[in-house]
């Protein structure tokens, strides 16, 4: 019970750090000192002092008030797109695992075109097709990063069809909607949430690589990847222009990286049992050495 209650509290901290980096992302623009976009030539490249928690870039902007407002780019472009890929995927799959036949065959080999191009250089492609920007981003890594939870969702309902309780189902009368619904559905979502958060520290580093390389979120938009990229010529003289967007990344990866293990140690009835097991064997120890005194 112990480590259970432990691994509850854990997952309760991380939910509520993911939850207050999304709340910063609703309220940024209530939330920065200044006017993220205001230039100060006469404030350019400070150091972080009282007036300037990070300091300021090169055309005198605020680097807090930058940050807090490249959250919305940053965490929301990430969000948005394993929402996406995350329900397109997991749609796909379902279907394909539930119907089966030449529909499932078509749907896998298209998806196996696109596991065969490498990620980052397959969204290059699809970026200098459609140009630079956020939302072309977007789309780019979508269209790569499906196929992963269409397979993933297509195994999981293979894996649930011929269970006993589906046939019982149907032998009540239950259409394949309902069953889809009431039973299919409620036992992959496991497995596909604790991807999908997972994948948002990954989608939201991938993001600001674009960012970074002038491919994804263009200025004067407030981006951690492309604020990292505008700054990285100054990282000896000025590091704080670089390091603070990187140490945003850092935080907000490694909080949402955290929550998605911790989801699925949580979710994971093999976990719970060996947890068990390490208890009774513990509680056997100690009696043994009761009554070997």
């Amino acid at each position: 019970m112990r480590e259970n209650s432990a691994l509850r509290h854990k997952l309760i901290a991380l939910s509520c750090l993911a939850t207050l980096i999304t709340a910063i992302c609703i309220f940024a623009p209530n939330l920065c000192p200044v006017d993220p976009y205001a230039q100060d030539l006469s404030q350019t490249m400070q150091a972080p002092s009282l007036q300037h928690i990070f300091g300021t870039d090169r055309y005198g902007r605020d680097m807090l008030s930058r940050i807090i407002m490249g959250s919305r780019a940053s965490v929301f472009a990430a969000l948005l797109l394993v929402t996406i890929i995350a329900v397109l995927g997991s749609g796909i799959g379902l279907v394909c695992g539930w119907r089966g036949g030449k529909l499932d065959t078509f749907l896998m080999r298209t998806s196996d075109v696109f596991l065969a191009f490498p990620g980052l250089v397959f969204a290059l492609a699809v970026i200098g097709v459609l140009g630079g920007g956020l939302s072309n981003a977007i789309i780019a890594l979508g269209a790569i990063s499906w196929p992963k939870y269409a397979r993933l969702a297509r195994a999981l309902t293979l894996a649930q069809k011929h269970a006993p309780y589906i046939a019982a189902s149907r032998l009540v009368g239950g259409n394949d909607k309902q069953i889809i619904y009431h039973h299919i559905l409620p036992n992959i979502s496991g497995p596909l949430l604790v991807t999908a958060v997972l994948d948002i520290g990954t989608m939201m580093m991938e993001l600001a690589g674009l960012s970074f390389l002038g491919l994804g979120a263009q200025p004067p938009l407030a981006e951690w990847g492309s604020m990292m990229s505008e700054g990285r010529s100054m990282l000896q003289t000025s590091p704080w222009v670089v390091l603070a967007p990187g140490m945003a990344i850092f935080v907000t990866v490694l909080t949402f990286n955290l929550l998605g293990d911790t989801i699925r140690d949580y979710l994971d009835p093999k976990e719970r049992y060996k947890i068990q097991l390490n208890k009774g064997a513990h509680i056997t120890c100690k009696r043994k050495r009761f009554w070997q005194v």
